[in-house]
């Protein structure tokens, strides 16, 4: 099933759903934002016209990048999974396995939300920056975080989903 087939929620859940694609969808832009820059450094290192911090540029655009997809692959069942273990699983054992799947989903956001929140603080507080372009590092921290939380949020959907699917499958 397409990852796409897996929208078209109502509700509160329908309103996260959109803010999610929303973000992920920013992503992108971020990240075709990080090759149109890896494109024009490398034209100018050609032309003797480079651009500095580009390195830096592509790090934290990336990190943006692959925080932003993580909400969203979680709403559309689209994370990496090992189906040659359940090719022959019955259906009641596939909806206890994506339950305890998106269990392990929240606590993964939470958790990397709480550490990220700490390592945020911690780059703020000594001040570091990049050392091209002097950026703070803690900006790239923001949204980050808020890929998180929205990735716990979709986890909290997915599981409500996942129970009540596991329940009809009793």
């Amino acid at each position: 099933m397409g990852a796409f087939q897996k929208l078209g929620r109502t509700g509160i859940a329908g309103a996260f759903e959109k803010l999610i694609v929303a973000w992920a969808l920013t992503g992108g832009v971020v990240l075709l934002a990080v090759v149109a820059i890896n494109i024009y450094s490398t034209l100018g290192n050609i032309w003797a016209a480079p651009f500095p911090g580009d390195f830096e540029l592509t790090e934290i655009g990336v990190a943006i990048a692959v925080f932003s997809f993580l909400p969203f692959c979680q709403i559309t069942d689209a994370n990496v999974t090992a189906d040659i273990f359940t090719s022959k699983a019955g259906p009641r054992l596939k909806a206890f396995l994506a339950l305890i799947a998106s269990l392990i989903a929240f606590g993964f956001g939470l958790l990397l939300l709480w550490r990220m929140y700490h390592g945020m603080s911690d780059q703020k507080e000594y001040d570091y920056t990049t050392a091209i372009l002097q950026i703070p590092v803690w900006y790239a921290y923001v949204p980050v975080l808020i890929s998180l939380l929205l990735l716990s949020i979709g986890a909290v959907i997915t599981l409500s989903e996942n129970t009540r699917d596991l329940a009809r499958r009793t």
